[in-house]
């Protein structure tokens, strides 16, 4: 009888499968594919997942090794999400041990078990009091048993040193029969009997109520739904009631949201409305939290998960409804390592577990646009501001041969100064952290660059220092030139960091906020940020696009956009979208409340068409004029691209393996007779130097998508063997959302 042979994904970037003999003495009948052995390799012990049971290998019988041990008795990735994996790791090239290190919590990946801990819990006895006579001499213990006494649920004894609980008062109390423990799991949160609702819900519009009825009926199978609501047209409203008829179904709702600062904002909302069982899925939890909250969601113990991107692979014991928010944001999009796509990934698990999937945005992107022109997706639009509200009034204030004053100009600051007399909240948006974006010499025209990369350094003047936002590099601002030795250096351009400092000098009786990633990398700091701009008091809120993301602001009523030109001539063709998604959401904090918005939009091309007709047609209207010229010039979504890049130390070495790469890829266009794909390249990165590391980049552009992959699935194999492939850094990029 030939021997089985274990095949096992593990952690490492190699496309490839390990072979393994069974543990010694465990049955291969107990096995099952994506259970988790611990195996060795090379030196170490690393833990690996078991994709397949064989009769062969190719390695020889002598040099094959058996595995350690098995951790679990069950898969701890259901049938379905390991499906998904494998789908995943195919469509994106990658690796599929590194797949799975990406779908499982941390602590999985070093071997914990999968399974929700227990602790003990202690409880006062019933008819326990601290007026008790055997306490009168004991106020330690009197003072433990008010405290346990407080806690209707037990206090868990991992908290027991938090609450400054003397362990010898709880064993005294305890043999006194004052106290009882129980062991349970540790984040066992009953749910109260009753409704699902703690508070009544909100009446919907007729566009609201159709959206909602027709998502409503189709919870029972797979359908991608695209939800185009204007900012505040009360999308989140139509998210809460289907969420609670999935509930009432006895079912489980994935929420997935761009950012991890929306989180404790969505968590909030979603606390005050339902009674439930709500798990928080993001990189801000620990490793522990984030495992029960996993385990939670697969044992069904979990109603509703809300999460960033990496969410997307929580198991649910009954999935009922995925909801991806603001649908467009590149944070959906992995940019390192397993470079998928979250939306694109959340759409083919709800077809494989068919669920129905609701995509929300007020710009959605020009991809599922496309797809609901085309049937893929069913579009739903709501075009009226929840509550009566009025959509804000676009002005395009044209700066040319005006004075800026740090970036904001004298109408500008008369239109503010009107806003915060009226007691309403200003939102300043500048898309530029730091206080000046480069440091120049007047004299001689030194500019300060990152010693690193091709970039120029960031002044960052409150922790005086240049930093390159590409790479990290930080150092002191010198206090002369280096290259002339006079000392006439002025920061050029301007940062949130400068429109802070300037506008708190134009107004001092008002409070200026700051957020962007440097003002709240403090745990704690945005919630502080958030508490004090909804007391509701006049103030100016200066951010970058961390302000433009979902956030509800009534009181803010002017947006001003201090500069809108950037994305108007990158070399970049998304730039376009990004900056009309950007605008609009920016536009979309003003005026959600009673008192009507107005954005002003400061511009040097106050004349130039997308702004005029963004501005005056709305983003729709841009959207289809978006469309049409992606269809001419045959770009996505109209084609399909992967974008190889390769760095290395030395200049030449990228382009030297990616032409390489190249040649190989021509001959299988070639032999295998695939057309309608093209190479473009290999070229230098638009940034070819960064980290000290230089780069190039090959294109590829398919007309449709399976004659893409197929060219990759033969190709990217034998690009992991190339000589080049051990000294140059590379990575494949399949559906890049950026070129550089």
């Amino acid at each position: 009888m030939l021997q089985p042979i274990l095949r096992l994904a593990l952690p490492s970037p190699l496309r490839r499968l390990f072979d393994y003999l069974p543990p010694v003495g465990i049955a291969v009948s107990s096995l099952k594919p994506g259970m988790r052995l611990r195996v060795p390799f090379g030196r170490r012990e690393i833990v690996g997942v078991l994709v397949e049971i064989v009769d062969h290998s190719d390695v020889p019988p002598a040099k094959l090794k058996p595995a350690l041990e098995a951790l679990d008795s069950q898969p701890p990735l259901p049938p379905e999400l390991f499906k998904l994996c494998l789908w995943t790791a195919q469509y994106y090239q990658h690796s599929l041990g590194d797949t799975f290190s990406w779908a499982l919590p941390v602590l999985l990946r070093q071997g914990e078990p999968a399974e929700t801990r227990q602790e003990r819990f202690w409880h006062a006895a019933k008819g326990a009091r601290p007026e008790d006579p055997r306490l009168s001499r004991a106020p330690r213990q009197r003072e433990a048993l008010k405290t346990i006494a407080q806690h209707p649920h037990g206090v868990a004894h991992s908290l027991v040193s938090q609450l400054q609980l003397s362990k010898d008062s709880l064993d005294q109390l305890l043999q006194k029969g004052m106290l009882r423990t129980e062991t349970r799991r540790s984040h066992d949160i009953k749910r109260h009997q009753g409704s699902w609702l703690l508070q009544p819900e909100l009446p919907l519009n007729q566009e609201q109520r159709a959206a909602f009825e027709a998502i409503n009926a189709g919870l029972d199978g797979f359908q991608t739904f695209l939800l185009a609501g204007v900012t505040g047209s009360g999308k989140t409203e139509v998210y809460l009631q289907l969420i609670h008829q999935v509930l009432e179904a006895g079912k489980q709702a994935l929420v997935l949201i761009p950012e991890i600062n929306l989180g404790p904002q969505t968590l909030a909302r979603f606390e005050k409305r339902f009674n439930a069982r709500i798990a928080l899925l993001h990189s801000n939890v620990n490793d522990r939290e984030r495992l029960d909250a996993w385990l939670a969601a697969r044992d069904g113990e979990a109603d509703i998960i809300i999460g960033t991107r990496s969410a997307l692979f929580t198991p649910m014991k009954n999935p009922g409804l995925i909801i991806l928010d603001e649908e467009h944001d590149a944070s959906y999009k992995q940019q390192e390592g397993l470079r998928y796509h979250a939306r694109d990934l959340a759409v083919v698990r709800a077809r494989q577990e068919n669920l129905p999937i609701l995509l929300g945005s007020a710009t959605p992107s020009l991809e599922s646009l496309q797809n609901a022109h085309s049937g893929r997706y069913a579009l739903l639009k709501l075009t009226q501001r929840a509550g009566g509200a009025q959509a804000p009034r676009f002005l395009r204030l044209d700066v040319k041969s005006r004075p800026l004053d740090s970036g904001i100009s004298g109408p500008l600051q008369q239109a503010m100064a009107q806003t915060l007399a009226a007691g309403q909240q200003v939102l300043v948006f500048l898309n530029r952290r730091g206080f000046a974006p480069s440091l120049l010499c007047h004299d001689c025209g030194w500019i300060s660059q990152c010693p690193r990369c091709d970039a120029r350094m960031t002044l960052h003047q409150r922790h005086n220092e240049l930093r390159c936002h590409h790479c990290g590099h930080a150092e002191r601002p010198p206090h002369s030139c280096p290259d002339c030795n006079k000392l006439d250096l002025r920061p050029v351009g301007a940062g949130t960091e400068r429109a802070e400092e300037r506008l708190g000098t134009i107004f001092p009786d008002y409070p200026v906020l700051r957020i962007d990633r440097d003002s709240t990398s403090r745990k704690g700091s945005m919630e502080q940020l958030l508490t004090t701009i909804n007391r509701g008091e006049p103030c100016l809120l200066v951010g970058t696009q961390m302000l433009a993301k979902g956030h509800h602001f009534p009181r803010v009523t002017m947006v001003a956009i201090l500069d809108a030109d950037g994305g108007l001539f990158s070399a970049d063709f998304r730039a376009s979208e990004r900056m009309a998604q950007l605008i609009v959401q920016v536009a979309g904090r003003a005026g959600r409340a009673e008192e009507s918005g107005k954005v002003i939009i400061q511009t040097h091309l106050a004349d130039h068409p997308l702004l005029v007709q963004l501005t005056e047609q709305g983003y729709f209207a841009f959207a289809d004029q978006a469309l049409s010229e992606r269809r001419a010039a045959g770009l996505p979504p109209f084609s399909h691209l992967a974008l190889l890049r390769a760095e290395a130390q030395k200049p030449g070495q990228a382009e030297d393996f990616l032409d390489q790469a190249c040649s190989h890829a021509e001959q299988f266009l070639e032999q295998l007779g695939i057309s309608g794909v093209e190479l473009l390249g290999p070229v230098p990165a638009p940034m070819e130097r960064r980290a000290g590391r230089f780069r190039a980049q090959l294109l590829l552009q398919g007309n449709a998508r399976a004659p893409l992959h197929k060219l990759m699935g033969v190709w990217i194999p034998l690009v992991e063997a190339l000589p080049g492939s051990r000294t140059v850094r590379w990575s494949l990029d399949v559906d890049p959302i950026d070129l550089f």
